[in-house]
């Protein structure tokens, strides 16, 4: 990956639904080279796909929420069927499997705190092998959605 990678993978994040030829002129290349190189980080696994930003407010989520979850057992199969259960949970917007204690750390939105105190009740606290969810509120998104830096 060379400079002009990196110049067309900065644009791309910033725009992902600019045409090949505004990237093209934005990176200083002819429309195929740009092509081109844009297929070979497609294809190489660099670029792994484009997306709509939501606005999560907007679509009546307010609620934001982060759920630390300590599993019972660490061994293969009781691993799986937690992350294979998260799965069906569309409002786990994010999973992350940690080194120590906690085990994981999710991000959850719901529309609401009693929609969330369900769900948590409800579907969270009888996910496989969990033996102890913590979960904090969200006050404010500092951060969100930043480009990968290059």
């Amino acid at each position: 990956m060379d400079r002009t990678d990196r110049k067309i993978l900065a644009e791309l994040q910033r725009d992902g639904r600019q045409s090949i030829t505004d990237l093209a002129d934005c990176v200083g290349l002819s429309l195929s080279p740009c092509h081109r190189r844009v297929r070979l980080l497609e294809e190489s696994g660099v670029i792994i796909g484009y997306h709509a930003e939501l606005s999560a407010t907007a679509l009546g989520l307010n609620f934001s929420s982060i759920v630390f979850v300590t599993l019972r057992e660490g061994h293969h199969q009781a691993v799986s069927s937690f992350e294979s259960s998260l799965l069906e949970i569309p409002q786990v917007i994010q999973a992350q499997r940690l080194f120590g204690d906690p085990d994981y750390l999710l991000q959850v939105v719901t529309g609401d705190l009693p929609a969330f105190q369900r769900l948590y009740d409800e579907t969270l606290s009888r996910l496989p092998n969990v033996l102890r969810l913590t979960s904090t509120l969200v006050m404010k998104r500092v951060i969100e959605s930043r480009s990968l830096p290059l």
